[in-house]
């Protein structure tokens, strides 16, 4: 007399976890490249017209950046005999240091209005709110920098407008932008926000300030491109590895929030 076994029955958990373990990777990017990039354009979008209805980040950067080249004229124009040998260093330092009054703001605007959970909490991909705030920063610092050039060509009475230095300026501009951007999440839920984030960020824009000192010294010289496409060579490569990072790291910051 044969006995056949019972069939086994499987308890659901097992069966919930073997489709759980069967189930095809998914990209970060669900619905296409183009739907993430238009959550990226949703976010910058909205970080624009808040700027254009509260004038809070453009105008603060704009009025410090020319209230400080007026300053470094006026010191220089004392003692030094060429407004070439200073003007590299002032445009690049002008703009780390006016750059943070706007990065701080980026997510602390969130905190300060109460916005931040509900950014959160928005069914996007976390780093597609990174990408939109770099977006939209990146179009103040560029806005600032096109109002900088004119005024440091009255003072100083020296042409920036070279391709050499527009493309060092957009791509240092970029890396700028994406350190401060991924800094300014870290120091989001600080209270002392304002100072912390400069700390951590200025020494790291160390080869950022380096490159693009030189490129601009190169260019006003009359050098080749030969001369100074390396500078342009780091600021690219820097740039695609913050942003590379900030991609992957971006998650781990609101890991807990």
């Amino acid at each position: 007399m044969n006995v056949s076994a019972p069939p086994q029955q499987t308890h659901p958990d097992v069966a919930s976890q073997a489709t759980v373990s069967l189930r095809p990777v998914q990209m970060r990017v669900g619905g296409g490249v183009a739907a993430y990039w238009r959550k990226v354009w949703a976010i910058a979008h909205k970080d624009l017209r808040a700027e254009v209805r509260a004038k809070e980040i453009f105008s603060t950067m704009s009025a410090f950046s020319v209230l400080a080249v007026l300053v470094f004229g006026l010191a220089f124009d004392l003692r030094v005999p060429q407004a070439e040998m200073v003007v590299p260093g002032v445009l690049w330092g002008v703009l780390l240091f006016g750059g943070v009054l706007g990065l701080h703001r980026s997510f602390g605007s969130e905190v300060d209005r109460g916005n931040l959970a509900g950014l959160l909490l928005a069914p996007v991909d976390r780093s597609a709110i990174y990408f939109g705030k770099v977006l939209a920063h990146l179009a103040f610092l560029l806005a600032t920098e096109g109002m900088l050039l004119p005024v440091m060509l009255v003072i100083f009475d020296v042409n920036l407008f070279r391709p050499g230095i527009l493309a060092g300026l957009l791509l240092g501009t970029l890396g700028y932008v994406a350190v401060g951007t991924l800094f300014a999440a870290l120091t989001a839920s600080s209270r002392s926000r304002e100072t912390m984030l400069p700390i951590l960020l200025l020494p790291v824009m160390v080869p950022v300030f380096v490159a693009g000192v030189g490129l601009t010294v190169a260019s006003l010289d009359g050098r080749s491109f030969a001369d100074y496409r390396h500078w342009l060579a780091i600021l690219a490569i820097y740039d695609m590895i913050f942003l590379t990072l900030a991609f992957v790291v971006f998650d781990l910051i609101w890991e807990d929030a």
